[in-house]
């Protein structure tokens, strides 16, 4: 797709704010610049030598024993929420967790900084539940809502998870309910990091509400909204998969961002794919703006940058979301290709001068990511777990 039109009044309003950028501060205090060759790092807040980023606990989920004994120096455990429980509350490095592989029926609330999740396998390591929005509370006080329905909800900054499954397995198609949204993962901290993950579900899959987070080849599906929140969230090299919904014209929308307008970056996909089941042609939408409780200072940004578009793209791209507007959101493209490609006047394609503002870094100020991710290379290696 080329240019069609000039500088948008929305990139305008980027580029006046970006100078400002809210990253600005929020400096990544607590990881040291790079780690040491055997992994040991300085924590910018003790000054104290980290113990070497090497594995504390195990998690096994047809373990026998005793939770949290200790074998060869490692805590042993069948409950992941039970190995998280166990991190020290003031965690200043990687406390890795390994999880076997195994379905884990688990809601998970990660409150602890520096919880890293390291499955055996992505596509057998699994952690799921199947609440959604209208399921009643066991306790009679009315139903869980959107947020309460997420299998995982990350409170705890410079989370990273390796290699897992986060699914919320509600059955949407059979359900009574009339609120179907199913969260598999709310992640509501600072400097998040997921590679190799999928995350599985319907509506509302994943949500990225706060903070700075990092999608590196991973495997994301759903159906309305199913990427949604008012993160900064960049989606690298990952597949992004659209269920049938059984609609002959409308199938959904990826995104629901809520960017706060004060904040320049949202949502970027670069080097990604948008996939979908079969017969979807022309019936997704990249998304729709979403305004929480109607606020007005919630105005989306999404850009798509050097990612394939299967058919099943709608040629209008974007979407009214009731009265928010899509004309007034932050929706851009730059080289999209593919058949979902499509030239439209609904959807604003960047230059090449535009686009390169449009960055990993730029997103992420002074947080580097895949250093993160190389200091913890070491840590992806365990013969136990069939790693290699």
């Amino acid at each position: 797709m080329k240019s069609m039109r000039s500088v948008p009044l929305a990139l305008g309003a980027f580029l006046l704010v970006s100078a400002a950028a809210p990253w600005g501060v929020l400096p990544d205090s607590a990881i040291a610049a790079s780690a040491a060759a055997d992994g040991a790092a300085v924590s910018a807040s003790t000054n104290k030598e980290r113990e070497p980023m090497t594995k504390k606990a195990i998690v096994d989920s047809s373990y026998q024993g005793t939770e949290g004994a200790v074998i060869e120096g490692v805590k042993q455990y069948r409950s992941v929420q039970k190995a998280i429980s166990d991190v020290p509350a003031d965690q200043a490095s990687p406390y890795v967790i390994y999880l076997k592989a195994g379905i884990y029926k688990e809601v998970l609330t990660v409150d602890k900084p520096y919880v890293t999740l390291i499955g055996e396998n992505a596509k057998r390591t699994v952690i799921t539940y199947d609440n959604a929005s209208g399921t009643p509370k066991p306790d009679g006080s009315g139903t869980y809502g959107t947020t309460g329905s997420a299998t995982v909800t990350v409170k705890g900054e410079n989370f990273t998870a390796v290699s897992v499954t986060f699914e919320n397995s509600f059955d949407e198609a059979n359900s009574p309910y009339q609120n179907k949204q199913a969260v598999a993962i709310k992640t509501q901290a600072d400097r998040a990091i997921f590679k190799d993950c999928r995350f599985i579900g319907n509506q509302d899959t994943l949500y990225p509400n706060l903070g700075r987070q990092y999608f590196l080849d991973s495997y994301i599906e759903g159906d309305v909204d199913f990427i949604f929140g008012a993160a900064t969230a960049v989606f690298e090299n990952s597949r992004i998969h659209s269920l049938d919904r059984g609609s002959d014209t409308n199938n959904g929308y990826i995104t629901a961002a809520s960017t706060l307008n004060s904040n320049p970056y949202g949502y970027l996909f670069i080097n990604c794919r948008l996939t979908s089941d079969l017969g979807m042609e022309g019936t997704v939408s990249l998304g729709r703006p979403w305004q929480p409780g109607g606020n007005t200072n919630a105005v989306a940004s999404v850009v798509f940058k050097h990612t394939h578009m299967g058919s099943h793209i709608t040629s209008t791209g974007w979407v009214d979301m009731g009265a928010s507007k899509a004309a007034n959101a932050r929706f851009f493209e730059y080289d999209s290709r593919g058949p979902g490609a499509l030239k439209s006047p609904t959807r604003q394609v960047l230059t090449k001068e535009q686009a390169d503002l449009y960055t990993p870094e730029a997103y992420f100020g002074d947080w580097d990511p895949k250093k993160v991710l190389e200091g913890l290379r070491p840590s992806f290696a365990n013969p136990s777990l069939g790693h290699k």
